[in-house]
């Protein structure tokens, strides 16, 4: 996911709960969202491990990349390339669950 879309899904997202909510809707979400600079920066340097996907909650892909070292170097060397979009759609099904949550 590329940013741009990024930034138009979360405003949709945000416009859809009632004025009201947002503030506590941005409250939740700050503390709960993954930043996608610092997830990649984790993946370039611990991504051998599997740190950034222990982040983004994919405990069992951690535990696998963390069992094979980055997958042989290869698994790390892909996962430079999307562990940034991870975040950005971990992040949006983060926020719509909070936004199912306020609305009820």
């Amino acid at each position: 996911m590329y940013n741009r879309e990024y930034i138009s899904e979360l405003a949709l997202i945000v416009s859809s709960i009632e004025e009201e909510k947002r503030n506590e809707f941005i409250t939740k979400y700050n503390a709960r969202a993954h930043n996608p600079t610092v997830v990649f920066g984790l993946s370039i340097y611990l991504g051998f491990f599997g740190v950034d996907r222990f982040v983004l909650g994919q405990t069992l892909l951690g535990i696998l990349k963390l069992i094979t070292l980055g997958g042989l170097n290869i698994w790390y060397l892909i996962d430079l390339f999307l562990v940034a979009s991870a975040a950005r759609k971990r992040n949006i099904e983060i926020a719509t669950a909070l936004a199912n949550d306020l609305k009820n």
